[in-house]
């Protein structure tokens, strides 16, 4: 599978994805998001549209859950993932309702970069390719993204520890971006400061405070 075009240019596609990719080609157990949804996240968002990044840790590795979106589902998946069920919850406190399922796609669509920090795993083994070398691609795109003033939203420690490669703006201040931090929406720790953060209002205001359109969370129905 060929990098997407509009990020051809990042170091990684270049000096670790073949490794990378012949791993996978030489592993024996189901790989998931099928091949062709791997990049899927950065298909939807080139560099010049992003407008939030939401870092996720690795893909859902029930088959069938995962499409390449970070905790996004596609639209059929019933009961929801927990920690996506929970990110409706938070939703639905903080903007007043949810979507009507976990494809998050057309947020993608708005500008919103929904990148794991892997972007595979063997079906049924939950981070077993965390140490593959995807982690590269993340930071790589992180201090890409930060030559302008961009929301990143970091849940959990995982996430939070990719904050370092956010960089002063070209020819601006740090506090130029929006970093949201809590703690991660998974059962484990949704009651550790994920509930009552209010990440989706949050966002929207700095973005409208931004002179730019908010984003619209709720309805995939919507126009764009």
């Amino acid at each position: 599978m060929t990098p997407p075009e509009p990020w051809a240019h990042l170091p990684f596609f270049r000096d670790g994805y073949p490794r990378i990719k012949a791993t996978l080609a030489a592993e024996t157990r189901p790989v998931l998001p099928p091949e062709e949804q791997r990049f899927a996240a950065l298909d939807l968002c080139p560099p010049d549209a992003v407008r939030v990044v939401i870092l996720g840790q690795d893909p859902y590795p029930t088959p069938g859950h995962a499409h390449g979106l970070a905790f996004s589902t596609e639209a059929d998946v019933r009961p929801l993932p927990r920690s996506l069920g929970n990110i409706f919850k938070e939703m639905q406190d903080d903007l007043g309702a949810c979507p009507p399922n976990g494809d998050l796609r057309f947020w993608a669509r708005q500008g919103v970069l929904l990148l794991n920090t892997s972007l595979s795993v063997p079906a049924g083994d939950a981070n077993a390719h965390a140490k593959l070398g995807w982690s590269t691609l993340t930071r790589q795109v992180i201090a890409d993204l930060s030559r302008t003033p961009r929301a990143f939203v970091l849940w959990g420690k995982p996430a939070q520890g990719f904050a370092r490669y956010i960089h002063t703006p070209e020819g601006g201040r740090a506090g130029d971006h929006l970093i949201l931090t809590s703690a991660h929406p998974s059962p484990l720790s949704a009651r550790r400061g994920f509930f009552g953060s209010r990440p989706f209002s949050s966002v929207n205001n700095w973005l409208t405070e931004k002179g730019a359109p908010p984003i619209n969370w709720i309805n995939p129905g919507a126009p764009t």
